[in-house]
């Protein structure tokens, strides 16, 4: 073995015998117990490298101060506050629907976060990702000009559709075309930018998306209002972060960070109020947040890795709102991104 590769062992092996030792509060981390090589890794290199698309307001995107924000950039954030206490310990990489699932499989990130759908196709075969619970349950719709008199998708009938290859939108739309026996031209681009200037320019009559992804696009045209999204929802695309197969132990760790969001806002939890919740009297709200038994431990984390991830980022309301809520250009109904308890799927397991 060269030297390079000394070193590299030698780091790794240090980074396994750390997280064994004890995190940043003293407490053990467990990872020995789970065995999660990736969460060495991550502990190793000092911040975890999250995929995102990087052109989506409300999603991801890079705002006006330069910093990243959206829903998927805060999931990832959360990851890295209940990791290193730290929600800004993350690299973010912008990727293309093509590029997205190879990325994740190679190990060029360490988590996708980026409006992925989750199908059966890409759960198993050859992209065989593990997909983490749904961050946001959408629809497949479609936007058109306010002046072009189409209402509904039998206005479409031999007109040009543009979309982005490498996505679930391509085959929605054919087989509703195909099921109501309507002609289209589907013209399809790597590149959304592309797609949606495309369909600006007129050489496309309508273009389609998951429905956010609509809104959020329409958001920054020049003239927003002057374009429709036709009522009529055509799929259900259920948008969820995945990690790369082979880690069980790391997998887990993601689903209950994402299920820590979730099951705060069922408690009530919130991060203004959360440091006076670690003494409440609730034995429920104390066992989430660290103060008694070892949650963490099981997931190779501190006991307190809820708290942290309360505290810097949010519940998953917080979340929602800051990014897509009626105070945000999108301005996006929260419907079935509800809690279960407010007639939405919205729903995590119990923390015990």
């Amino acid at each position: 073995m060269s030297k390079k590769g000394l070193l590299k062992l030698a780091s790794l092996c240090l980074a396994i015998a750390a997280t064994a030792c004890g995190g940043p509060s003293g407490q053990p981390n467990g990872n020995v117990a789970t065995g999660s090589q990736k969460l060495a890794q991550i502990q190793n290199q000092g911040q975890i490298v999250c995929g995102v698309s990087g052109e989506l307001p409300g999603f991801s995107f890079v705002d006006a101060t330069g910093r990243y924000a959206g829903l998927d950039v805060d999931i990832c954030r959360a990851i890295a506050a209940a990791i290193f206490d730290d929600p800004d310990a993350v690299e973010f990489r912008n990727l293309n629907a093509k590029e997205r699932f190879t990325a994740v499989k190679s190990g060029e990130v360490d988590i996708l976060s980026r409006n992925t759908t989750w199908t059966l196709s890409r759960d198993t075969g050859a992209v065989g990702l593990q997909f983490a619970p749904v961050v946001f349950y959408d629809g497949q719709g479609i936007m058109v000009r306010q002046n072009s008199g189409i209402t509904n998708l039998a206005g479409l009938d031999n007109q040009a559709i543009c979309t982005q290859t490498g996505t679930t939108n391509e085959q929605n739309i054919a087989d509703r075309m195909a099921s109501l026996g309507l002609n289209y031209q589907v013209v399809v681009f790597e590149d959304i930018n592309v797609a949606y200037a495309t369909y600006l320019q007129g050489r496309c009559q309508a273009v389609t998306s998951d429905r956010s992804q609509l809104v959020s696009r329409r958001s920054r045209f020049p003239d927003p209002e002057q374009h429709l999204i036709l009522e009529e929802t055509i799929s259900k695309e259920p948008l969820a972060p995945a990690v790369a197969p082979g880690d069980p132990n790391w997998s887990d760790l993601v689903n209950w960070i994402i299920y820590t969001t979730i099951y705060a806002e069922e408690l009530g939890i919130t991060s203004e109020n959360v440091e006076e919740m670690v003494n409440s009297p609730n034995p429920e709200i104390t066992r989430f947040l660290g103060t008694e038994g070892n949650l963490g431990q099981e997931l190779g984390l501190t006991n307190d890795f809820a708290l942290r991830v309360i505290r810097h980022v949010g519940n998953y309301e917080e979340i929602y709102n800051r990014n897509l809520g009626p105070e945000t250009p999108l301005n996006l109904e929260r419907g079935l991104n509800r809690l279960w308890t407010d007639d939405g799927l919205m729903y995590s397991p119990p923390f015990r």
